[in-house]
């Protein structure tokens, strides 16, 4: 499978914001367009970064879903707006992992 981990670092003061519009609107937006969400948090080794981790069959897998998503209006006009104003810098990284390893991502 391939995994993208999404980080976010955050502006100051902005967490409680992010995390709210994340799991309140994003995250169940982000799975009803049918996109994997396999865990969302804060980075243990900073106070204002975030994770989304995504698991995709293949890169066109991720190129489709997130082609889709992105060019939504329900997403441009929904919760886009309020986590671009949160966020500083992200970063992207996608790496190939076995069905189990990322099942054990889930249980983390």
């Amino acid at each position: 499978m391939l995994i993208e981990i999404r980080t976010y670092l955050l502006k100051e003061d902005a967490a409680a914001t992010f995390d709210k519009v994340m799991v309140e609107d994003a995250i169940p937006m982000i799975r009803a367009y049918g996109m994997d969400v396999v865990a969302y948090g804060q980075s243990d080794h900073e106070r204002e970064t975030r994770y989304l981790i995504r698991a995709y069959k293949g890169r066109a897998h991720l190129d489709e879903q997130q082609a889709e998503f992105y060019a939504s209006q329900a997403w441009r006009n929904g919760p886009r707006p309020a986590l671009i104003s949160c966020i500083d810098t992200y970063l992207n990284t996608l790496l190939r992992l076995s069905p189990e390893s990322v099942e054990q991502l889930r249980s983390n």
